[in-house]
């Protein structure tokens, strides 16, 4: 693959960079077409997003320096350098919606509809992004003999070279790709403000832990070596979300 796209002399285009750009420039093209379903401003939608941009890259870089601390004990100044790969979604998750949510409660806006309102958005941007993890070598499958393996050659990559892996980056970006759709299916059929974005988190959530037990970097532990951390927090997260639809769904059946 190719971590560097373009370089001019000490110039250099990172791939990784490139297309956690695009897809945050698709959820926010997705998400404010989304909008006008909800009947909410374009301009809310994009003061929003800048918010959550801040704070999930926050959030994912921080997850992903503290999962691999002993990386930068030495080389601190790395900590920064996003471009050559390294975010966790689970922390760009949590840190995305502390600063929504601050942002939601300043603006009074409400949470849980604006949250509808984002989750097919987040799911397509997601899948385009995971290109740029499919380039930069990072979130690198284990080794395996499958026919559509693939082989990292370039020596700036972050996977292992010249060992035929499971694409994982391919799974992940055909993942997020089928919940975009799933999600605008549940959203024509929401029966509360909620629950397109409590869907998106359990079904991420079960999506990402299959294919965590395919990956072959590490990813930190959470219960002793078989689950990983992003597995771990997928897991609490998806039990938090699943308590929350039943509430809702309670609390609307009994408003009857």
């Amino acid at each position: 693959m190719h971590p560097i796209l373009l370089q001019i002399g000490s110039l250099k285009l990172y791939t990784y960079g490139l297309f956690v750009a695009l897809g945050f420039i698709t959820a926010i093209w997705f998400t404010k077409r989304n909008a006008r379903f909800y009947g909410v401003p374009d301009q809310m939608i994009s003061d929003l997003f800048f918010t959550i941009l801040i704070s999930a890259l926050v959030g994912a870089r921080l997850l992903y320096v503290l999962i691999n601390f002993n990386a930068y004990t030495d080389n601190f100044l790395d900590v920064f350098k996003i471009w050559n790969g390294g975010l966790v979604f689970f922390g760009g998750f949590l840190g995305g919606s502390l600063g929504a949510i601050i942002f939601l409660r300043i603006k009074k806006m409400d949470i849980w509809k604006t949250a509808d309102v984002l989750a097919p958005g987040l799911a397509l941007g997601h899948s385009v992004g995971r290109f740029g993890c499919l380039f930069a070598g990072c979130c690198y499958g284990k080794s395996c003999a499958l026919p559509f393996a693939v082989t990292f050659t370039n020596p700036n990559s972050l996977a292992p070279l010249n060992i035929p892996l499971h694409p994982t980056q391919l799974y992940m970006i055909a993942s997020n790709f089928v919940l975009f759709f799933i999600l605008l299916a549940i959203q024509r059929r929401k029966r509360f403000n909620g629950m397109v974005f409590l869907s998106y988190i359990m079904l991420y959530s079960l999506f990402r832990s299959i294919i965590e037990f395919y990956r072959g970097d590490f990813r930190g532990t959470f219960f002793f070596d078989f689950l990983s951390l992003s597995q771990g927090i997928g897991l609490l997260v998806s039990c938090v979300a699943l308590i929350f639809m039943i509430i809702k769904l309670r609390s609307r059946h009994d408003s009857r």
